[in-house]
């Protein structure tokens, strides 16, 4: 509008020159009348000739500019119009909601294959939603895919002015409604060129065999080398089918580099190598197993070994069996169908022992914490750790905050024994207080952080140990001192016996402290008959033989008639879902800790003939907390994963939120056949 005013004035403006210009020149012939007559009748012939000129232009030049302004203007707008149209770059104008409008010939040649009506953004986008267009505010770019082609699409909100229909983006008021330019920009090729140098990048992995010394005793000494060189060429052909490198670094430790490119099609098998192994078999009794740890999209190579060496801690620490990718911050897992082996072996923990007992000499306080609504197994491991702390003559004390039905009978022996200072338990408040340079911090029975009695405390602590038996995730205490993690282990209880007697010579259980630890054991080995290893009754003997009572220990934990009719409601409304798993919702209005008796729920579930795997969903406290257990065939940890959870094999769980109960059991239903689909279960 200011533009058009301008332009009018100033054609105005000079039109009306030469009628100034002939009233200055009549000015002049009066004055030259006035000096000399003769002159100013000469002069007066002239001054008409230009009035009668100047006239003429004025009223009848005047119709012939502003016809050719506007024969301009129209030929000036035709050639707008024929190079918008002709313009090379898709162009196009549509509606606020997305409906195109008016496209160019560029952008009538993508879309020529759509009919009118389905010629809006929102339906050949998906990245552009009624949302998305709703929350722009001046421009808005999306990288999509159209039929073959990869575009960013740009859009740019416009004022259509209603006295001209002009395009403008200014507001000045005379407004009648927006619409939106959009611009396509064909990438495919520049993405083609991304994606050829991505596949040239090199990637890093490390291949450990998880149990190459028990392999080779369970074989006769002749076959040994034999067994080696079957591996040894399983691997090197997988690779080498892939154009890759290996190195042979130790007996049972590899070194590989592939191109980026071959990565989705291992992916999609799944690592075949890992089953490919564990069938190499001359009358060994026992199959080989290995881990895979691979790092890839790094800045530098260096970046990349890094994260496979991280990946490969991360598969041994899930159990072994298994592939870890770690791309840049995102970790994939696959395998990990077998149950780890047992090391026969203790040497592990006495060093870990004499590391804790070195570590903690140079602390003067020990602060003891498992995880949220901790279970038996945690207050156990957590007792055990007090008597290490005391037998160093170091002040301890457990953190604990909210104290479950489970735990409570174990709990009041301690809490309301003389034996035993009053500051022993303590809140998370309290031991945050309590933290200084020479506090220490012991985690047992959990290795995610979010999901411990005091995550604060984490912190706050500079030196920390973690003691865990569950499978790490990508999810872990990363800036723990020392770090125990066996998954192998029934319980983190079974670890801490196994400490204590290693530790020192002078670190002596009391009957009650024992029986805490027992009874550990007993709940997480659902009475030694899950993850019951050899190790784990020999660390059951050393409890039994400092006063551990089995008796005892069954009277504490029976029942209250409560949770007996809330986990019994919980079997009997079991839906079998595939054949094979049972889920439940445990109402457990009424009890005092309901997370208990779902827990309860899902072990009993696994008693019923054909049931593979049981999850059991527990609304409380506006969360729904799920309980998934099985026997062996299936890894309910790498289930309990698929929603935001983890924990063991056998035994594992996770919380959900802003959910209902069928949508949580709609949730289980899809990752279950999810994973039956992709050969997981």
């Amino acid at each position: 509008m200011k533009v058009d005013r301008k332009v009018k004035n100033t054609l105005q403006v000079y039109l009306q020159w030469p009628l100034i210009f002939a009233a200055i020149v009549v000015c002049a012939n009066v004055a030259v009348v006035i000096a000399d007559p003769h002159a100013g009748a000469v002069m007066a012939i002239f001054t008409v000739l230009y009035l009668v000129c100047a006239g003429w232009m004025f009223w009848f030049g005047k119709k012939k500019i502003m016809g050719g302004l506007v024969t301009f203007g129209a030929n000036y707008s035709w050639s707008q119009n024929q190079l918008l149209a002709s313009m090379e770059l898709p162009y196009g104008i549509a509606d606020t909601d997305g409906k195109i409008l008016w496209m160019n010939r560029a952008m009538t040649a993508v879309f020529k294959e759509e009919k009118a009506s389905k010629r809006s953004l929102t339906a050949l986008f998906k990245e552009i939603t009624p949302e998305s267009l709703g929350k722009m505010e001046h421009a808005m770019e999306v990288q999509s895919s159209y039929a073959d082609a990869i575009y960013r699409v740009s859009l740019k909100r416009v004022n259509i002015r209603a006295s001209n229909d002009l395009l403008e983006e200014n507001d000045d008021g005379d407004v009648s409604e927006q619409v939106l330019a959009v611009y396509l920009y064909d990438e495919t090729e520049l993405h083609g060129y991304i994606q050829a140098f991505t596949d040239q990048k090199m990637v890093a992995g490390l291949i450990y065999l998880d149990n190459y010394d028990e392999a080779l005793e369970s074989v006769e000494e002749v076959r040994r080398s034999l067994l080696v060189a079957l591996i040894d060429r399983k691997i090197n052909k997988y690779f080498t089918g892939i154009n890759g490198i290996v190195k042979k670094m130790e007996k049972d430790k590899y070194f590989f580099a592939i191109k980026q490119k071959y990565m989705t099609r291992l992916e999609e098998e799944r690592f075949g190598l890992l089953e490919d192994v564990k069938a190499v078999n001359i009358g060994n009794e026992m199959a080989v197993t290995l881990s895979i740890g691979i790092g890839m999209n790094g800045d530098t190579y260096v970046q990349n070994y890094e994260y496979a060496r991280t990946a490969i801690d991360m598969a041994l620490g899930r159990g072994g069996d298994q592939a870890v990718v770690k791309n840049g911050s995102k970790i994939q897992y696959f395998g990990g169908k077998s149950q780890q082996l047992e090391k026969t072996t203790r040497v592990k923990a006495r060093v870990k022992a004499h590391a804790m007992r070195e570590l903690l000499e140079t602390k003067d306080r020990l602060l003891i914490m498992g995880h949220k609504l901790g279970d038996t197994d945690s207050f156990g491991s957590s007792i055990g750790m007090y008597r290490i702390a005391t037998a160093l003559n170091k002040k301890a004390h457990i953190v604990i905050n909210d104290i479950t039905s489970s735990v409570r009978p174990m709990y009041e022996r301690f809490a309301n024994s003389s034996d035993y200072p009053d500051d022993m338990f303590v809140k998370s408040d309290e031991a945050k207080e309590l933290v200084d340079n020479g506090t220490a911090l012991v985690v047992v029975d959990v290795n995610r952080p979010s999901i411990t009695e005091e995550p604060q405390l984490l912190k706050l602590v500079k030196t920390i140990v973690v003691i865990d038996h569950h499978r790490q995730t990508s999810e872990k205490i990363a800036n723990a001192t020392l770090s125990y993690v066996e998954p192998y282990a029934s319980s983190a209880s079974e670890l801490v016996a196994e400490i204590l007697q290693y530790v020192g010579d002078n670190v002596k259980l009391k009957s009650v402290e024992a029986d805490a630890m027992y009874a550990g054991m007993v709940i997480d080995t659902q009475n030694f008959t899950n993850q019951a290893g050899v190790r784990t009754f020999e660390a059951a003997a050393f409890l039994r033989r400092n006063g551990a009572d089995v008796t005892r220990v069954r009277k504490l934990f029976r029942d209250k008639m409560e949770d007996h009719k809330a986990r019994a409601e919980a079997v009997r409304s079991a839906e079998i879902f595939e054949d094979a798993f049972a889920i439940a919702v445990c109402v457990a209005e009424g009890v005092e800790s309901p997370t208990i008796a779902g827990a309860q729920a899902a072990n009993e579930l696994l008693n019923i003939v054909g049931i593979k795997a049981s999850v059991v969903l527990t609304p409380f406290n506006g969360k729904i907390y799920v309980s998934a257990r099985s026997i062996d065939e299936v890894n309910v940890q790498v289930m309990m994963e698929q929603i935001g959870g983890g924990g063991h094999r056998t035994v594992s769980g996770a919380q959900l939120t802003d959910m209902t109960v069928e949508e949580a059991k709609d949730k289980i239903k899809e990752v279950i056949l999810a994973m039956k689909q992709k050969g997981e279960i």
